[in-house]
Formats: C-alpha cells, sequence, structure tokens
C-alpha cells in the first residue's frame, strides 16, 4: 500500500509490529512462568491482573506528558527503559532469585514504565500521516499490531526448545531495542504547536474539557469499554468452556485472531463514513455472531462464528482511533487515547470474572446468549445517544477545534465505508 512507502510510517509500522512481537511473547512467558514457579492458576491470573492494573490507574495521567513533550522521545524513553527492567529480570530468572512475588512487581513495572508509550504512539501518527489517510494509517498499525502480538506466543515453545526462558527474555529485550531504533530514525514532519505551559492537573482537566465537548467521541469510548468487558473474557474463559480440549482452544483461538488481522487488513483499502457510528454498530454484529457460541456442538461452526467476531473487532477501533485523532485537538490527543487505553485495560482485568461470574450462575449457553445480548442493547443506547447528539448539531458531526471548543465539521454523510484507491 502507498502508504508503506512513506519512510517515517514504514518505520512506524515496522517498529511497533516488532514490539507488539515482544508483548505478545512477554505475556506467553509471563504465564508460563507463573505456572512453573506454583503450579496454580490463580498465580497466573494475579500475574495477568499485574500487567493491566498499572496502566488502568496511570495511563491517562502520564499520557499528559506526551501531549506537553516531544512524543517521539517519550517513546524511545520507554522502550529503553523496559529493556533495563527485562535484562533485570533475566539476571534475577539465571541467579533463581525470581519468585511469585518478584515476577508480580516487575511485570507492574513494565506495565507502568509502557504505560506513555501506546498514547503517544497513536497521537504521533498525525504528526507524519496527512490527515486524510488517518484511517488507512490505522488500520495497517493494527495489522502489524495483531499480526505481530498473535505470533509472539506461538515463538514460546520453539524458544523454549532451542533455549530457556532466558533466551525468551533477551528475545523480548531485543525487540524494545528494535522499537527504539526505528522510532529513533522516524522525523516528525508536523510537530504538535506550542501552547502556554501548564501543570499536569490543568492539563489533565482541559483534557477532559475536551473529550466532554466532542460528544460523539465521548460516546464511543464508553461503549467500547463497557462492550469490551462484557465479551471479552468469553473468548477466553467461555471459549475453553465451550470447547474443553487444549488444542482445538488454540486452533479456534488462532481462527479469531487471524480474522482480526485480515479485517483490519481489509479496512485499511477502505473510507469510513460517519466513523462514531460504524465504531458503535461493530459491537451490534460482534455480540450477534458471539451470542450463539455457548450452544455450538460443531467445531467448524464455532470457526465460523469466531471469524465473523474477528473481522467486527477490527471494526470496533480502528474508527475510533480515527475518529479521535479527527475530533480532538493535537494537544489533548494523546491524554484522550490514553483516557481509552486506561479504559481498555481495566475491561481487559475485570472481563474474565464477568464471563466466570456468568458462566457459573447462568451455565456457558445463558451466559453467551446474555453477554451478546447485552451488547446489542449497549450497542442500540449508544446509537440513540450518536442520534441525539446529532439531533442538537442538525446536519453537522460535532468536532473539537483547537481551543478545545465544540465546532461543526461538514454535512454528515450517510453510515456506508467505500473503496478508496491506494
Amino acid at each position: 500500500m502507498s502508504l508503506l512507502k512513506d519512510r517515517n510510517f514504514l518505520l512506524l509500522f515496522a517498529g511497533q509490529g516488532i514490539s507488539r512481537f515482544g508483548d505478545g511473547l512477554y505475556t506467553a512467558a509471563t504465564a508460563w512462568l507463573a505456572w512453573s514457579l506454583t503450579k496454580d492458576p490463580t498465580a497466573v491470573a494475579v500475574v495477568s491482573v499485574s500487567a493491566f492494573a498499572p496502566a488502568f490507574v496511570a495511563t491517562f495521567v502520564v499520557a499528559s506528558y506526551a501531549d506537553r513533550g516531544d512524543r517521539r522521545k517519550l517513546m524511545i524513553a520507554t522502550d529503553l527503559a523496559r529493556v533495563v527492567v527485562v535484562a533485570v529480570a533475566s539476571v534475577l530468572l539465571s541467579l533463581g532469585l525470581l519468585n511469585l512475588p518478584v515476577l508480580v512487581a516487575t511485570t507492574a513495572l513494565l506495565a507502568l514504565i509502557g504505560a506513555p508509550f501506546a498514547p503517544a504512539r497513536n497521537a504521533i501518527v498525525t504528526q507524519i500521516v496527512p490527515d486524510e489517510r488517518l484511517q488507512q494509517a490505522n488500520g495497517l498499525l493494527q495489522v502489524a499490531f495483531r499480526a505481530a502480538f498473535f505470533v509472539g506466543p506461538l515463538m514460546l515453545a520453539p524458544l523454549l526448545a532451542l533455549g530457556s526462558l532466558q533466551s525468551v527474555l533477551v528475545v523480548n529485550g531485543l525487540t524494545f531495542l528494535g522499537s527504539a531504533a526505528a522510532v529513533t530514525a522516524i522525523r516528525v514532519t508536523r510537530p504538535v504547536p506550542a501552547g502556554a505551559r501548564t501543570g499536569l492537573w490543568s492539563d489533565l482537566g482541559a483534557g477532559l474539557r475536551a473529550v466532554r465537548a466532542a460528544p460523539d467521541v465521548l460516546v464511543v469510548l464508553v461503549t467500547f469499554v463497557l462492550a469490551l468487558a462484557l465479551t471479552n473474557g468469553f473468548l477466553t474463559v467461555g471459549l475453553v468452556a465451550v470447547v474443553g480440549q487444549g488444542g482445538q482452544y488454540g486452533l479456534l483461538l488462532g481462527v479469531a485472531g487471524v480474522a482480526e488481522v485480515v479485517g483490519a487488513l481489509l479496512l485499511a483499502g477502505l473510507r469510513i463514513r460517519r466513523l462514531a457510528l460504524a465504531a458503535v454498530l461493530a459491537w451490534a454484529l460482534l455480540g450477534m455472531f458471539r451470542a450463539p457460541l455457548g450452544t455450538v456442538t460443531s467445531h467448524a461452526v464455532a470457526a465460523v462464528l469466531l471469524t465473523a467476531t474477528g473481522l467486527a473487532s477490527a471494526l470496533t477501533d480502528i474508527p475510533l482511533i480515527a475518529l479521535v485523532q479527527q475530533r480532538i485537538p493535537t494537544h489533548h490527543l494523546a491524554k484522550t487515547l490514553g483516557l481509552w487505553e486506561a479504559g481498555v485495560a481495566g475491561a481487559l482485568a475485570i472481563s474474565p470474572f464477568v464471563a466466570s461470574t456468568a458462566i457459573t450462575f447462568a451455565g456457558v449457553e445463558n451466559a453467551f446468549l446474555l453477554s451478546g445480548a447485552a451488547v446489542v442493547l449497549l450497542t442500540v443506547t449508544a446509537t440513540s445517544a450518536l442520534a441525539y447528539v446529532g439531533a442538537r448539531q442538525p446536519g453537522q458531526e460535532p468536532v473539537v477545534t483547537t481551543d478545545g471548543s465544540a465546532g461543526g465539521a461538514a454535512p454528515g454523510a450517510p453510515a456506508v465505508i467505500t473503496g478508496t484507491p491506494e
């Protein structure tokens, strides 16, 4: 695609693909290490939560520094700091000192250090990509993120067979170095306009006001976080209960992962009009195809349903990111994306408990049906909210101007997806 011919975007695309590969590998490695140390599934859950909890607490706050400083330098510093943490963890492992409490602390520290990275990365896209190509850029980046994160866990077994957990951590550290090197080579062509210097809390308050001034953005963000909490756990906890076989479980997760990659690739070549509506309605599609999963007895049917939900999943976040990038002033962009990332981290932390509780009290079939119905109901509510927002500004979609106030965009177009030449 033509964007990949752009040097700066290609560097971001390649570097973040490498970084996400390392993230996927590290996620699988820490889960396996927690199990190896304790043989206790609760310990695995604790380590998993430690990877999300710091991001939930800190992402929005630390994203302020990405809006008030150099996003590129912040990304580089974050990558290099994570190299140090992984190196220390590798040394502790080789010395036999990496017990469960140290593993939890290391995972939490790595998550805390990495908290500003994703908001800065998604915000820097607007500084190297023209406005009219933001959706395509986000689609291509999601292809890199999803594919690399999917491949990362698959490399755990061969790396363990050829080496050890130390070698896995070394590879993970090298991916952070590769990401830092790629970001270092990027030349930002559209610097963030310099404004009056503000303190942390004043900046955070201004960022929240900017989000409130773009009600369609707020509706989409809240919908995404709530829907993720209602559905994500069913892809892991719920699917295990449906399949009951480890090999088939892994295969079906792979099917869903590949479908998400394909969906992101397709969206990179399409132009979505009415981004907010598309992002909300995608959850309705996901809910409708996810609801019957608890009743299927055929792995082939389950694969078809997971393929459909994987494609819909790609449509939930790519328009969302593009919407935020278009609506929110650039000096509040990372904070808004950080607010979303924080919500995602919180949703991912509680979603397995939502799924397990629903399955315990309602059974597998009813739990999936309830989850799907709840997401569809949430989507109907969000769509009504978007219609209300549109009614307050007839013929226009809300947009935030550079001073943070609500303004008007061009007259809204029908919610359709059209092809765009590469």
